[in-house]
């Protein structure tokens, strides 16, 4: 068959896309939001720089297109090639029996219309973050994502609330099995880089602050808890200038690396070193980081927007959930059980240990994946 996959350029959507190197299907990726090409390997297509201007830039389009949204999404395909036209003109090239994109508002909204006009193509679509569980409440957003699922024949979530919520807001196509986002991990290759317990005096932060990352609250909630923590070393990774800014400000004695500071791999090692990792937002789907705490051993003490995280920790056992995003005092007392109890740090990493072979292991996960194809296929065959 022939796999259209259209995506940021992810390191999740990369290591999905790698499951079908050795298959025998023909796969293209098109660079939707015109950042240029990824990591793929060779035989892999990529349809990059397409969106090109019609016209010359004039003088206001980035104020309209800030202030008056709608007025210039409307004239914006006098201005330049839209990726609706781009993905026509691909259509046209190559034939697609299926189109997978990943993620909603900036790699399915600018293409339904497009699909619409080519029903027979199969659309698999799978959903990330915040995809549905954040933006369903908003009207404008609301009316999109139904026009998305109004069209999608197949959906993939990486947890079962989003597929629940999919089903809330009109979808009525086939579910796909839930699998992580960036597949799984490879076990074998990562267990050297993972430390005994009890050598581990790392706390691991994730730095994101923005519309749905609350990295403040957590570091707020250790700053004056300092002396307790004295045996640890507190490590801030993918921190957003507002993180690196309090952090210098307040000089705290933590180690900061930016948002794009630690490659995939070196986020992973960190991970084996770290006792306890903390992720604090306000809405997510499964948390890839969560994930990879639980493959690298490090303890996680996890937010739980729409109660997701729960789908993998169970309080007290392997993990401890925030219930409140925003409550300082609730982040420091869910830390302060955690390192006043080794011994649920021991178990918890011996849970996580069995949870990380059961659901996070690459080579049954990819299996899932090309399943998912051959599945769709058959599918096919049989209309």
């Amino acid at each position: 068959m022939k796999i259209l996959f259209i995506s940021m350029p992810s390191i999740h959507a990369t290591r999905w896309i790698k499951n079908l190197e050795d298959s025998e299907h023909e796969v293209y990726w098109y660079d939707i939001l015109n950042r240029g090409k990824i990591e793929l390997p060779a035989q892999i297509i990529q349809f990059t720089g397409r969106r090109r201007r019609k016209i010359p830039y004039k003088k206001g389009e980035f104020f309209l297109s800030k202030n008056f949204p709608k007025l210039y999404q409307r004239i914006r395909p006098l201005l330049e090639v839209t990726e609706n036209e781009t993905l026509k003109n691909i259509i046209d090239e190559i034939n697609p029996h299926i189109i997978h994109s990943f993620e909603m508002q900036s790699c399915s909204y600018p293409i339904v219309q497009i699909m619409k006009v080519f029903p027979n193509i199969k659309w698999i679509y799978s959903c990330w973050g915040s995809d549905l569980f954040y933006y369903r409440y908003q009207t404008e957003h609301n009316y999109k994502i139904r026009n998305v699922l109004q069209r999608v024949d197949y959906l993939q979530t990486d947890c079962i609330r989003d597929l629940v919520i999919a089903e809330e807001l009109g979808y009525k196509g086939e579910n796909l099995p839930v699998i992580p986002g960036g597949t799984g991990y490879n076990l074998e290759e990562l267990f050297a880089f993972k430390k005994p317990v009890k050598n581990r005096m790392i706390i691991l932060i994730k730095g994101y602050e923005h519309k749905f990352g609350r990295a403040l609250n957590v570091i707020k909630a250790i700053e004056n808890k300092l002396v307790l923590l004295k045996e640890y070393e507190i490590f801030v990774f993918g921190a957003h200038p507002v993180v690196i800014s309090y952090i210098d400000k307040n000089d705290l004695p933590f180690k900061v690396f930016e948002r794009h500071q630690l490659s995939h791999n070196e986020i992973l090692h960190l991970m084996g070193k770290a006792l306890i990792y903390i992720g604090n937002s306000i809405s997510d789907g499964m948390p890839n980081t969560l994930i990879e705490a639980i493959v690298m051993g490090a303890f996680p003490i996890q937010s739980n927007p729409g109660n997701v995280s729960a789908e993998i920790i169970s309080n007290n056992e392997n993990g401890l959930l925030i219930s409140d995003p925003e409550n300082i005092d609730e982040i420091w007392s869910l830390l302060n059980t955690a390192i006043d109890n080794f011994e649920m740090l021991e178990q918890a990493y011996i849970l996580n240990q069995s949870i990380a072979n059961e659901r996070f292991d690459l080579n049954p996960n990819k299996v899932k994946v090309l399943e998912i194809y051959k599945k769709v296929e058959e599918d096919i065959l049989c209309e």
